[in-house]
């Protein structure tokens, strides 16, 4: 009988690495471990069951030994003895016909509400599906649990450690690092470009560029571009005189003699010059001012005029459109990709530097300022409640999907090498309290002479 549980070793062993049952991967150590666990197991499960069948046998023979010796005339404690082994029998029969029922059919006999476990596999999955999600991922069971954590006093204090806000940017930096290299800079490329080109075709410009023009010429923002213009116009204009002449002279009708081209071209050039440099050198020229009020004029049909704001979004659609735009843009993602792998690469970057600094911070204020702890604690009880509620389904559902999709005879066994061993007490305990029960009922029978 011991043996009609016992596994055997080449089925048993390739249970472990089919259905799902155990994890896969020869190579892999924690699969060595498992594996080696597993034997352990069912070596622990065949020798329990050989002491547990032991137990019957040696009941059995008591028994027949202890029949004999009163047919020979050994005296009346042979009654007892054969009384007690007789109990022990009855009681290890039944404890070994209740655990083999849980696994397979007694004997092989079609025996009603027998091998249960390969019988009810998905029921008995259904209902722990069932089971996890109503004690497990309520809604109240996860808010009490989370409260009684203290989740934001705890997760302060750690983060108040150096240490612990250094091992944090560390894998912050690793991760990001990790995604940044994981992702193809073309695709990146094209996603960014279609997001900031859709983001600038939606969007009309006109009106906030009017606004940002006119704070600019009402700050006077504008008067330093203007100095530069008209500094830079007369060193130009000094430089090279002889351009402006030869402007001059080659927009001059043929019939005009050249002396006169030249005179004229002179009192040009001289007149530019010197307006350029009174513009330069007067904050209050007259050219200022008008340029002043051109701007604010411009700013307003910006924000205000349909026509000038129509030609505005032309003009941007024009850009967007030219291949020198979009280069500029597939490049941004180029430049910002090399400078966030170079800073998360990089121990001593201002990104990993103020990044550790902004968890030690954050430890500091949450051990220091309870209504933040609060705050946390709040913010991830709602995540942990969002989820919970949301997918409680799924996550049952796997359990019970799970549980179905194994083979009836490999969870048999499985379950039997985790749990048999202690079940196999049951049958020892079986035979000792029905060894004692039996002694007790017949010393009770013949104290009163039944």
């Amino acid at each position: 009988m011991a043996g009609n549980g016992a596994p055997r070793k080449g089925v048993a062993e390739s249970a472990d690495a089919t259905a799902g049952l155990a994890p896969r991967g020869p190579s892999a150590p924690a699969s060595r471990g498992s594996a080696e666990a597993e034997a352990e197991r069912r070596r622990g499960v065949r020798r329990m069951k050989t002491i547990a069948t032991g137990a019957l046998l040696l009941m059995a023979v008591v028994f027949v030994l202890a029949k004999w010796a009163g047919h020979a005339g050994a005296g009346g404690w042979t009654g007892y003895v054969a009384a007690a082994a007789e109990a022990g029998m009855v009681g290890a029969f039944a404890d070994w016909f209740a655990v083999t029922a849980l696994f397979r059919r007694p004997l092989g006999l079609p025996i009603p509400h027998t091998a249960i476990i390969p019988t009810k596999k998905d029921q008995l999955g259904t209902s722990l599906g069932e089971f996890v999600g109503e004690n497990f991922l309520s809604q109240e069971v996860v808010r009490t649990r989370l409260s009684a954590v203290g989740i934001g006093d705890r997760l302060g204090a750690w983060l108040a450690e150096p240490g612990n806000a250094e091992r944090v940017t560390a894998e912050l930096a690793t991760a990001l690092r990790g995604t940044l290299t994981v992702l193809r800079d073309s695709d990146v490329r094209v996603v960014v470009s279609e997001a900031i080109t859709r983001r600038a075709r939606s969007q009309e410009i006109a009106p906030g560029l009017g606004t940002l023009l006119a704070r600019i010429v009402a700050d006077g923002g504008h008067r330093r571009v203007v100095d530069l213009v008209c500094a830079r116009a007369a060193e130009w204009l000094e430089v090279h005189s002889d351009s402006v002449l030869q402007a001059v002279e080659s927009g001059a009708p043929g019939w005009t003699p050249r002396f006169v081209d030249r005179r004229v071209g002179e009192r040009v050039y001289r007149e530019l010059l010197r307006f350029v440099t009174e513009m330069r050198d007067s904050p209050e020229h007259p050219a200022r001012d008008a340029l002043d009020r051109f701007l604010a004029d411009f700013a307003r049909e910006l924000r205000e005029d349909p026509a000038t704001r129509a030609r505005v979004e032309r003009l941007k659609s024009d850009l967007l459109g030219r291949p020198e735009v979009q280069e500029l843009i597939d490049s941004a993602w180029s430049a910002v990709r090399g400078m966030l792998v170079a800073a998360a690469e990089d121990e001593r970057s201002q990104l990993r530097m103020r990044a550790r600094d902004g968890l030690l911070s954050l430890g500091g204020r949450m051990s220091a300022d309870e209504q933040l702890r609060r705050k946390i604690d709040g913010w991830v009880e709602g995540v942990a409640v969002h989820l919970v509620t949301t997918y409680r389904d799924e996550i049952t559902s796997l359990i019970s999907e799970t549980v179905a999709g194994w083979d009836a005879e490999q969870t048999t066994r499985k379950i039997e090498n985790q749990v048999g061993r202690d079940l196999q007490f049951i049958r020892i305990n079986g035979t000792v309290v029905g060894a004692l029960a039996g002694l007790g009922l017949y010393t009770v029978a013949g104290f009163f002479g039944v």
